[in-house]
């Protein structure tokens, strides 16, 4: 489970990730990192309706994504601001193979070394 403190809420936040973070894409998901001044790890969703018109499809998604990034919040003390966007076809993945997607996208940003 990813702690409140962990997530990126307001708009502003999301826009300015989506803006000027610096983009990294792996098979279906893209990742936006851009620094912040917090001195703590926080991660944003976006699961468009082109992914599905079902919300509790999008929703389940995200649930899945905030799982599985949840750990890294406990590893990384950096201050950043991390935007996963969910591109259409991930939904039909398994959880493992997210996972690894994710884990490849996580040392291509150079946020994790293993």
């Amino acid at each position: 489970m990813l702690p409140e403190i962990n997530r990126l809420k307001r708009k502003k936040d999301f826009g300015r990730a989506f803006k000027k973070g610096k983009r990294f894409k792996e098979d279906l998901l893209l990742l936006k990192v851009i620094k912040n001044n917090l001195g703590l790890i926080r991660f944003g969703f976006i699961v468009s309706q082109k992914v599905s018109k079902k919300a509790t499809v999008r929703n389940k998604i995200k649930r899945r994504l905030r799982a599985m990034v949840g750990k890294e919040t406990k590893k990384n003390k950096i201050g950043l601001d991390i935007l996963f966007i969910v591109l259409p076809g991930l939904e039909k993945n398994k959880f493992q193979d997210v996972e690894k997607i994710i884990n490849k996208l996580f040392q291509k940003a150079g946020i994790k070394d293993d």
